[in-house]
C-alpha cells in the first residue's frame, strides 16, 4: 500500500455559547493545555508527516498562539477562515489542497481522538475510498413525527464521529457540488456525490465537547490514560 500525503483538516468553529463560556470551547483548558492542543496533537501523534489546516474564526485567530506555545516544537499549521456553515468551512480549507491525498475532517473539540484511531482511517481510505468512524447506540431509541412515536430497532443505527477520511480525488470534487442545508458532514457530502461511504469501528470516548460536563468526562478519560 503506497504512502500519501496526509492532511488534516480540523473545523475550529464553536463559540462556547452552550458551555456558557466567553472562552470559545477549543480554547477551554482540558488537563492544563487547551482543548484544541489535545486535537493536533494526536494528529501529530499518528503521523509525523502530517499537515495541519486549522479552520477558524477570524476573531480566534489571536487565540491560537496560546495553543501553539503548548507544544515543545510549534507544529507546521495553516491557518484558514471559517464560513458560514460546516460546509462552508471545510470547503475553505479543501481550496488549499492541490496535490493528492489522504484527506482527514475532524471537529477541533473532539480532543480524545486516538493515533491508532486516525491510522485506521488512513489504512482504509487508502483501501476503500473512504473511513468513517462510528459506533454502536446504547440506548433504546423512539422515532417521533407528528402522528406520535414508535420504537425503533438500535441496532440498524450508528453515532458517526470524526475524522471523516477521503481520498482527495473523491472529497475535492464532491465540494463542488451546490450546498445543501442537509449537508451535516463530509459523509452526506460524498454520498449524494454518488460515492460509498465506508464505515470503521469508532471509539467511546471519542467525544464532541459541547457542554461544560464534557470536559469533566474528557479529563476523567484522560487521567485513566485512555
Amino acid at each position: 500500500m503506497s504512502s500519501r500525503s496526509k492532511i488534516a483538516i480540523i473545523v475550529a468553529g464553536g463559540s462556547g455559547q452552550r458551555m456558557g463560556s466567553t472562552v470559545p470551547k477549543q480554547f477551554l483548558e482540558l488537563a492544563g493545555k487547551p482543548v484544541l492542543y489535545h486535537t493536533i496533537a494526536a494528529f501529530l501523534a499518528a503521523y509525523e508527516d502530517m499537515h495541519i489546516i486549522l479552520v477558524l474564526p477570524e476573531a480566534h485567530k489571536a487565540s491560537v498562539a496560546t495553543v501553539l506555545t503548548a507544544f515543545d516544537r510549534p507544529p507546521s499549521i495553516t491557518l484558514v477562515d471559517g464560513g458560514e456553515t460546516r460546509f462552508h468551512s471545510v470547503l475553505n480549507g479543501l481550496k488549499l489542497i492541490k496535490q493528492d491525498a489522504v484527506i482527514f475532517v475532524h471537529d477541533g473539540v473532539r480532543p480524545l481522538v486516538s493515533p491508532a484511531l486516525i491510522r485506521t482511517c488512513y489504512e482504509q481510505a487508502l483501501a476503500k475510498g473512504s473511513a468513517i468512524p462510528a459506533i454502536a447506540l446504547k440506548d433504546s431509541i423512539r422515532e417521533v413525527d407528528d402522528e406520535g412515536n414508535m420504537a425503533a430497532d438500535r441496532t440498524r443505527f450508528r453515532i458517526i464521529q470524526t475524522p471523516q477520511t477521503f481520498l482527495s480525488e473523491i472529497l475535492l470534487p464532491a465540494f463542488d457540488q451546490p450546498y445543501d442545508p442537509l449537508f451535516t458532514d463530509e459523509a452526506t457530502v460524498v454520498e449524494r456525490f454518488g460515492e460509498e461511504v465506508n464505515l470503521v469501528e469508532g471509539e467511546e470516548q471519542n467525544i464532541k465537547i459541547t457542554k461544560p460536563q464534557d470536559l469533566v468526562i474528557a479529563a476523567a478519560f484522560l487521567h485513566q490514560g485512555l
